[in-house]
């Protein structure tokens, strides 16, 4: 097995960004999920509110930047916010205190959006307590593991549900589940058993399956929704507990280092996991 794709997602729910190696930190890939967007209340804003910010681009130029790009080509550079004012922010109703990114980042989201919005950034792991643990502002986990295998599994399962429907039958793209590493060389599905894997020289707990939201149903190249696939078909057969499921929740156990597309992937030790805590648990 082989690591073929890897990508981080610099602000929750923006466009992701393809890499051929990245730094695994305890709590994610370097860069994944450092910043996220709040409204008023500080609750966080995703693509379920508002599908457009899948077509927002959001990249890291340099140590301790993020570039913010438009489709209309309007664009902002802004230095990390270490040091700056606190906001309380909710993520999924847990409470948690965020680094503001300041009025001209709110400036620029409510010009491209028309919405006032915030821009906050964690400085650090311990900003998120309690969690399982140490997270970034992904939702539940620090990574996300999908696999070829299984969705060609399940696009064919998609295809057999509407055999006289192209449309709706119509492969989903694996972009559509926001995973930060993909493997190919397995069987399908075989990822749901594996208790413990290592990726290049980098060893991983795997936690549990990850429960999908609406985001799935997402174009990200334009915010339109697709249909009701993946998710009727993983209601009618992959479904667990309250959850939909598809791709896997993990947490770096260390050494800790860089992973590479075309790392061997090895797994140490297989077993039953738990079923997914419920939908949307890291799929932003």
């Amino acid at each position: 097995m082989r690591l073929t794709d890897l990508r981080i997602h610099p602000v929750k729910s923006l466009a992701p960004v393809p890499l051929r190696s990245a730094r695994v930190e305890p709590w994610g890939l370097a860069g994944d999920r450092r910043w996220m967007l709040v409204d008023a209340a500080g609750t966080m804003v995703s693509q379920r509110q508002d599908p457009r910010l899948g077509q927002l681009a959001a990249t890291l130029p340099g140590p301790g930047l993020l570039e913010l790009t438009a489709p209309t080509g309007e664009s902002l550079t802004l230095a990390a916010p270490h040091g700056g004012p606190l906001l309380p922010v909710t993520l999924f109703g847990l409470p948690f205190e965020a680094v503001d990114a300041g009025d001209e980042a709110a400036a620029w989201f409510d010009k491209v959006l028309g919405a006032e919005l915030r821009l906050v950034y964690q400085d650090r792991a311990e900003r998120r307590q309690p969690m399982p643990t140490p997270t970034s502002l992904a939702d539940g986990y620090p990574l996300l593991l999908t696999s070829t295998a299984s969705l060609d599994a399940l696009n064919a399962l998609i295809a057999a549900d509407h055999p006289d429907d192209p449309v709706r039958g119509a492969p989903v793209p694996m972009g559509r589940f926001r995973s930060n590493l993909v493997v190919d060389g397995s069987d399908a599905w075989a990822e749901t058993g594996w208790l413990r894997i290592r990726v290049g020289a980098v060893e991983f707990r795997v936690d549990q399956q990850c429960g999908r939201c609406v985001m799935t149903t997402l174009d990200p190249d334009t915010g339109a929704r697709r249909g009701p696939e993946p998710l009727r078909a993983l209601a009618r057969h992959r479904r667990f507990g309250d959850a939909l499921a598809f791709g896997m929740q993990m947490t770096p156990v260390g050494p800790l280092g860089e992973v590479r597309v075309g790392d061997p992937v090895t797994v140490l030790e297989s077993g039953p996991l738990p079923v997914p805590y419920g939908p949307g648990s890291r799929s932003e």
